[in-house]
C-alpha cells in the first residue's frame, strides 16, 4: 500500500509575566529533546513576531512556537505528553495547534528536506481548491544582503497583511536576525495562488530574489490544513481560518 505524507504541526504558545523567562529557558534547552522524541522526523523551536521588517523590533516575546514533522498519530501523542510540550503548556495562558499535510515543498531547511515523504509511492495530498491551505517560507540570509532584504520587505508584508484571502500570518525564526520566515494560512489554495500573480510587490520580490541572490538557503512549502484549534491573542484561530464553522 502506498504511504502517506507526514503530519506537520505548528503549536503556538502564549506566555506572560515571569513565564517569559521560562520561555527563553525552554528555547535554549528543549531543541535537542524534541528532535529526539520517537517518530519525530524534524523539529524546530521558533520565536515569533509580526514579520513586518524581519528585524529585532518585530519580535513578540509573548508568543513562541514548536514546529514538528511526525510519522503518525502515535508519534504526535508522544510529543504532546513529553516533558517539553507539557512545560510549554503549563507556562502558557493560551495556545493554538495547527495540523497540516504537505502539498509541495521546494528548497531545504538546515540542509534537510523536512516535508518530503520518506516512503516510495507515497500518496500526494491534493486538497480541494476551496480548502484552507498554509505556507511556510524560510530563508537564511547572506549577511551582505541584509540591508537590501530589509528594504524590500515592507511592501510585500503590507500586501500579505491586507489581503482578505489571508486568514492568519505569523513571522517565525530560529534567531532574531538572519534566519527569517513566515507562516500563513489562506482561506483557500485558489486564493493563495492568485496572490502570487496579482500583487506587484510580491512579483518584484521574487524577481529580486533571483537577480540579487539574497539567500544562502531557502525553502517554500505549501500544506493542506487539516485542523485548527485554540486561540491566538485571545481570538479563536479556527474562526479566523474558516469563513464558516470549522469542520473535521
Amino acid at each position: 500500500m502506498p504511504g502517506s505524507s507526514p503530519q506537520v504541526w505548528l503549536d503556538v504558545f502564549g506566555v506572560r509575566g515571569t513565564h517569559r523567562a521560562s520561555a527563553l529557558f525552554f528555547m535554549a534547552t528543549h531543541r535537542r529533546a524534541v528532535r529526539r522524541l520517537p517518530g519525530v522526523r524534524f523539529a524546530k523551536l521558533l520565536g515569533t513576531g509580526s514579520g513586518e521588517t524581519f528585524t529585532m523590533r518585530d519580535a513578540d516575546p509573548e508568543h513562541w512556537a514548536i514546529l514538528t514533522v511526525v510519522d503518525s498519530d502515535t508519534a504526535r501523542s508522544g510529543v504532546t505528553i513529553a516533558r517539553p510540550f507539557q512545560q510549554w503548556s503549563r507556562a502558557s495562558y493560551e495556545s493554538a495547534h495547527i495540523r497540516m499535510r504537505p502539498i509541495a515543498s521546494h528548497g531545504s531547511w538546515s540542509g534537510q528536506h523536512p516535508f518530503d515523504s520518506d516512503e516510495p509511492g507515497a500518496t500526494p495530498v491534493k486538497p480541494d481548491p476551496d480548502q484552507p491551505v498554509a505556507s511556510i517560507t524560510r530563508a537564511r540570509l547572506k549577511p551582505r544582503m541584509l540591508t537590501t532584504f530589509w528594504h524590500a520587505v515592507p511592501p510585500v508584508v503590507a500586501d500579505l497583511t491586507d489581503d482578505p484571502a489571508v486568514a492568519f500570518t505569523l513571522g517565525i525564526g530560529e534567531a532574531p536576525v538572519g534566519l527569517q520566515g513566515t507562516f500563513s494560512i489562506w482561506h483557500s489554495g485558489r486564493e493563495m495562488s492568485e496572490f502570487a500573480y496579482r500583487r506587484p510587490a510580491h512579483r518584484q520580490a521574487i524577481e529580486q530574489t533571483r537577480e540579487l541572490d539574497w539567500y544562502a538557503e531557502e525553502l517554500f512549502a505549501r500544506f493542506a490544513v487539516e485542523s485548527v484549534e485554540g486561540t491566538y491573542r485571545g481570538q479563536s484561530l479556527s474562526d479566523r481560518v474558516s469563513r464558516k464553522p470549522w469542520s473535521r
